[in-house]
């Protein structure tokens, strides 16, 4: 019975590791019509390599984003247009960052940092759905860490090997 249950034990307790090793985002709830603090988490880098570069997709319906400069890297907002015009404060939106890139940095394997954007999630985004914010770590040699992975309709993200971080979008508390 025991040598049944150890391989078992060891398996969850790896299991576990695996889940906690994801980019993850703080925090994990936000509401509709407000600005939001995204707070991404890179827990290592990739197979014993430092991550140099932390790409992050924005979703589309977050907007008016601003990214926190990191010393020791180089900050690039990718701008675009946004898939429709959104209403930023009485001012209509059809264009800004849609890609924040940190690079140039040095983020052991045996290290965690953070890199944190503000932006405003807007009215029309579905309440009690997740919004994912893809997140691709670069590290030396050309090795990447990919966390794009978006769960099917009724899939948990759980269920992912490289799940995008998300947070889950709450009824708007009134006002801005």
């Amino acid at each position: 019975m025991l040598k049944k249950l150890i391989p078992a034990l060891a398996l969850a307790v790896l299991g576990s590791g695996t889940a906690l090793a994801h980019v993850s985002l703080q925090p994990k709830e936000a509401p509709v019509g407000s600005t939001y603090k995204a707070v991404l988490g890179v827990p290592h880098g990739c197979e014993g390599k430092p991550t140099n570069v932390v790409r992050v997709k924005i979703p589309e319906g977050f907007i008016a984003v601003k990214p926190q400069p990191k010393p020791g890297w180089t900050l690039e907002k990718v701008r675009g247009a946004y898939e429709k015009s959104y209403d930023y404060y009485g001012t209509p939106t059809g264009e800004g960052v849609t890609e924040v890139v940190w690079s140039g940095g040095n983020l052991g394997d045996d290290e965690y940092d953070e890199f944190v954007l503000r932006g405003y999630l807007t009215p029309g985004l579905p309440v009690g759905e997740i919004l994912y914010f893809p997140v691709v770590q670069e590290c030396a040699d050309g090795a990447a860490e990919r966390w794009i992975e978006i769960p099917a309709k009724g899939q948990s993200s759980d269920e992912l090997e490289l799940p995008a971080p998300g947070v889950k979008l709450l009824e708007s508390v009134g006002g801005h």
